[in-house]
């Protein structure tokens, strides 16, 4: 047996016709495992010459598989790096990295955690409440309209903003308040500078005595930060129903520093964001009283924010997943 199945064994010629030897001799039906199960049958005087004899079969048998095994293996090694040149250099890993996005919003919250803002959320699926009427949404504003929103149903939507977490959060958190709202939006909108799904961050600051000037030195240290310390701000008085006054904020241009390019269409300005002073209906909705608490919202675009941080000119490049783009980041 021994000299028959080495012989078989070293004339293997793969691995899979190794591994049909080693059943065929050692399995659970294999010969010697069976040679080995009838040593009951045998003798009680031969019995420990019989075992010995058996076991030293199945050592050397074991040793010869072992070796013809790492032969093929050596031998099926050659053969897959035949041709190939060692000394040539290898070829790196790639390396993954945030997405430019994830990274600008990153960038945001830290500047505002820095200033002692928390970080809230909330659900992207609304309520028409949280969403409109606690926004002091008139019934008829024309931000209601279908077109604008995408409504699951007459109540639920998909959240045009991330102001609703405002009020979830007045609702629970007396004054004073101090948090951003980051997350996504969604929108009927689809150009240059709009996507159906983008993503905000929105602030909010409640306590006694907050005034404008509060407002305004905390979006003046968020910008230098964020574009440089030469970076130049102008509020232009504008319209929110939840905030009054409301002003649109303008930064310097980053192309030009303020002298006038075709980025900013010869303005020297580019629009950043929204803000004012939250209204006070938006404060009782919350369950804050206006007469004695006064705050401040605003709310910016991440897409926004990366497109003049980077020089970006179409949204849409954060969503095409194209690598040449995005690996310059």
């Amino acid at each position: 047996m021994l000299a028959e199945n080495q012989t078989a064994i070293t004339r293997a010629a793969d691995l899979k016709e190794l591994e049909e030897i080693k059943v065929r001799i050692l399995g659970r039906k294999g010969e010697l495992t069976s040679l080995l199960h009838g040593l009951k049958d045998v003798p009680p005087a031969e019995r420990p010459a019989f075992g010995q004899a058996a076991n030293r079969v199945k050592e050397e048998l074991l040793r010869c598989l072992e070796t013809r095994e790492t032969e093929l293996k050596q031998s099926a090694w050659r053969g897959s790096v035949q041709g190939l040149d060692p000394t040539l250099p290898g070829r790196p890993a790639e390396l993954g990295r945030l997405h430019i996005l994830y990274r600008t919003l990153q960038t945001m919250e830290d500047i505002f955690t820095s200033m002692g803002f928390a970080v809230a959320e909330g659900p992207e699926v609304e309520t028409d409440y949280y969403n409109f009427a606690a926004m002091n949404f008139p019934a008829d504003h024309p931000a209601r309209d279908m077109h604008d929103t995408f409504f699951i149903s007459d109540k639920v939507l998909l959240r045009t903003h991330t102001s609703p977490v405002q009020v979830r959060l007045m609702e629970k958190q007396a004054p004073p308040i101090r948090a951003i709202m980051p997350g996504k939006t969604y929108r009927c909108d689809d150009d240059a500078t709009h996507s159906p799904m983008f993503h905000q961050v929105e602030g909010l600051m409640v306590d006694e005595g907050v005034s404008f000037a509060d407002l305004k030195a905390v979006l003046t240290l968020f910008v230098r930060r964020m574009f440089g310390e030469d970076a130049q701000l102008r509020f232009r008085p504008s319209f929110f129903p939840f905030t009054e006054p409301s002003a649109e904020v303008d930064m310097s241009c980053v192309k030009c520093k303020g002298r006038g390019c075709s980025l900013c269409k010869g303005t020297g300005w580019m629009e950043i964001l929204g803000a004012g002073m939250v209204h006070p209906n938006v404060l009782r909705s919350g369950n804050i009283d206006p007469q004695r608490y006064t705050g401040f919202a605003f709310g910016m675009g991440v897409e926004r924010v990366a497109m003049l941080k980077h020089g970006i000119d179409h949204m849409r490049y954060f969503f095409e997943n194209d690598a040449r783009f995005l690996e310059q980041f």
